[in-house]
């Protein structure tokens, strides 16, 4: 056992909610659980203790894992899991993350993106690792829901995926998002927390700006995401 490394071909799940995510929705991939001798007694142990017969998964105890993998104190069961990538729907929508560099905000997207039915996220590289064990924390296991691809770069994404509507959101974006009809499938496309997208991206579908009051310069990347997840989903849960 040693602390993670992106290199690595496993990640972890931390927490017992995570692991059953885990176990649930990407059985396939867990490879151990670890359960820590503080876990207590009760339901919720029993339910993780059948599903795990039930998958064939291995159970550990004891407290090393939790010392070299977890800070949470109150973190008594870890899932160990197979790093996977699974390729994106082509007639699904995307989310697309342009060099994110922010494990949490991208955990966050995830879930945002799996709560609204985008259920394929695209990644251009150079970014954050997706399976990061603080990645998958802040996605609250959502990064099990969905199909993630990474490529190196964006035009590799369109040469793959590049036949459907494109939206990057920018601040010089021509179309504000209360007057877009989104058409799908579609691309909601967003780029690096600090710098957004290039200028290159002007020439890419339809550019989108998300209007607030000129007391902000900015909105953060997981709420604007959020946003453009709202609107564009909007007519599938009325």
């Amino acid at each position: 056992m040693k602390r993670y490394r992106r290199e690595d071909d496993n990640s972890y799940a931390l927490g017992i909610t995570l692991t059953f995510e885990l176990l649930k929705y990407a059985p396939d991939r867990a490879k151990r659980v670890y359960i820590h001798s503080k876990m207590q007694d009760g339901e919720s142990l029993e339910k993780l203790k059948a599903l795990c017969k039930s998958l064939n998964v291995p159970m550990e105890y004891g407290d090393k894992p939790f010392n070299i993998l977890s800070q949470k104190e109150n973190c008594f069961c870890i899932g160990e899991f197979e790093k996977f990538s699974r390729p994106l729907s082509k007639d699904g929508s995307h989310v697309v993350l342009h060099n994110p560099s922010n494990a949490g905000n991208m955990g966050t997207i995830m879930r945002s993106a799996a709560g609204f039915g985008v259920t394929d996220l695209a990644i251009i590289k150079p970014a954050v690792d997706e399976f990061d064990p603080k990645t998958v924390r802040a996605s609250m296991g959502a990064v099990f829901h969905l199909n993630i691809q990474t490529f190196d770069s964006f035009e590799d994404y369109s040469r793959e995926y590049g036949d459907r509507n494109l939206y990057p959101f920018m601040l010089k974006g021509r179309e504000t998002l209360s007057n877009l009809k989104f058409k799908k499938p579609f691309s909601l496309i967003f780029g690096n927390e600090a710098t957004g997208l290039p200028d290159s991206f002007l020439n890419v579908g339809t550019g989108v700006l998300i209007s607030h009051s000129d007391r902000i310069d900015s909105l953060n990347l997981p709420i604007a995401a959020s946003i453009a997840l709202f609107a564009a989903t909007a007519d599938d849960f009325r």
